[in-house]
């Protein structure tokens, strides 16, 4: 008995040990910022998302005082230079403060007396944001996906879990996930290589298509779906990578071919038209608008050959109109954006849930924006047609992937500006004036740690509702088992 409430009691120390709890009185000012990893300085965030625990660089020995202008604060003593804030106190002083902010001090002994460094303050929004994320976790180079997977985190906590790894489908790639209108019942990704295909799941029904016809140059690659959930729109590529030896962007991804399609989910059929199949024009990166009715899409003049003119590759941000009853393409294609006008290029057109924005990646050249390093995220505002950058959530060093909340007041990116290698998840705020607000990295327990030792890659981060659940054996015997079912084409002008 004595043993077990030692053992218990050592057990208790441990857990306790990463947050340290204790009281402190202030007795002098300094002017002296803290530097802190990662930068929350000034940052806007919801109320329920996890803790914004932070390290100090080059202090061990500290405490922080967290004050909300409501009245509510407590302080924590630092383990090591890092502060583990305890998720409770941390959700009831953002819940208090809603439309607030928050006032953090960093306090060190300079002399034996505690002394307060200049603070810094942490917004509080009134929206929340969607409780959950998915994205790929793959290396920086694509050739060694040999273990690779789509996974979820919990935004409120640090909790990950696994959609797919790729260990089931014997180490095969996995790609593109895409969700409809952030449903985490309804959701698709492919496979390629071992056991090829794409897996549709809808409310725990999975199918495996054969998305390559005779008639398209290749399978289905970039999706979105449309609101209804019937119709997705693909991309299809004859898409190549190539390596620099001496340049700031470190691979090319480039397009020698491009189409867009529409899939019909009830009907297994993918639908196209002249305008969108030209082969005097790349077409790519497709979505819908919030409403359905049109399909924006960047589109380049075609260049050859290619990759040796991969610099003269220039897309421009396009849109048709599409009837969801009908399913059928409108007859002109509308040039939204003239990018190539200004010697750049647009990828990945999203438009906001609410129908008021629509953001893009401008970029000097190409379509593989996740490698240029002056990638920047911009947007139009749909009433004004006005274009201009998210400045305040844009960095030196990519930015690309992006998602909209389904309020569509946060935006979730991918940016390597934290080394400049690596991407990693951002996430902002965007006001009602269509503002983005200063981006936050996304919270881990221990991030300095965390991110130092992950050599991966955030790939598509996605918002998501809810959790997706999903049956890892299901999917194992649909891969392995199942032929999958042959999609047909028709052309909507024949």
């Amino acid at each position: 008995m004595k043993r077990l409430l030692f053992i218990c009691t050592l057990m208790s120390l441990f857990f306790c040990s990463s947050c340290i709890e204790r009281t402190i009185v202030v007795e002098q000012q300094l002017n002296e910022e803290a530097s802190i990893y990662p930068d929350y300085k000034e940052v806007t965030i919801p109320a329920n998302i996890a803790p914004l625990n932070i390290s100090l660089i080059n202090l061990n020995d500290a405490q922080l005082i967290l004050e909300g202008e409501s009245g509510e604060s407590f302080q924590i003593a630092s383990e090591k230079g890092f502060f583990d804030i305890p998720q409770a106190k941390w959700s009831k002083l953002l819940n208090k403060n809603k439309g607030k902010k928050i006032k953090l001090t960093v306090c060190k002994q300079v002399e034996g007396k505690w002394s307060a460094l200049t603070p810094f303050y942490i917004f509080v929004a009134q929206e929340p944001i969607d409780k959950y994320i998915a994205y790929r976790l793959i290396p920086p180079d694509y050739e060694l996906w040999n273990k690779m997977g789509i996974y979820q985190r919990n935004l409120e906590t640090f909790e990950e879990s696994t959609i797919y790894e790729n260990t089931i489908g014997d180490y095969n790639c996995a790609n593109c996930h895409s969700f409809q209108n952030g449903d985490p019942t309804h959701f698709l990704f492919h496979t390629r290589e071992t056991h090829p295909g794409t897996l549709v799941f809808n409310n725990g029904h999975i199918e495996k298509l054969n998305t390559k016809t005779s008639e398209t140059i290749s399978f289905l690659v970039y999706p979105y779906w449309h609101p209804n959930g019937r119709f997705v729109v693909f991309s299809v590529n004859s898409t190549r990578q190539a390596f620099h030896a001496n340049n700031l962007n470190r691979v090319e991804v480039y397009d020698s071919a491009s189409d867009v399609v529409v899939y019909d989910t009830e009907k297994h059929q993918v639908m196209s038209c002249d305008l969108l199949k030209a082969d005097s024009v790349f077409e790519t990166f497709p979505s819908f608008s919030a409403d359905g009715k049109t399909i924006y899409f960047c589109s380049a003049k075609a260049v050859n050959p290619m990759p040796y003119k991969y610099r003269d590759v220039h897309y421009d941000l396009c849109k048709i109109d599409f009837n969801a009853e009908t399913g059928e393409f409108g007859t002109q294609v509308d040039t939204l954006y003239r990018a190539a006008d200004l010697g750049k290029s647009v990828s990945l057109p999203r438009e906001s849930p609410d129908g008021k924005y629509i953001t893009f990646v401008l970029h000097e050249y190409g379509n593989f924006s996740i490698w240029h390093k002056d990638a920047d995220l911009y947007t139009i505002n749909l009433n004004t047609k006005e274009a201009y950058p998210f400045k305040e959530a844009n960095s030196d060093n990519v930015e690309s992937y992006h998602s909209w909340s389904r309020n569509s007041k946060w935006m979730v990116f991918s940016s390597r500006r934290d080394d400049g290698l690596y991407t990693r998840p951002y996430i902002c705020y965007i006001d009602d004036e269509g503002n983005a607000h200063k981006a936050f990295m996304l919270p881990q327990h221990n991030p300095k740690k965390y991110y130092q030792d992950l050599m991966l890659s955030y790939n598509i981060p996605e918002f998501i509702t809810n959790k997706v659940v999903v049956n890892k054996n299901s999917i194992e015997k649909m891969l392995k088992n199942e032929p999958g079912i042959n999609i047909s084409y028709k052309n909507s002008n024949q």
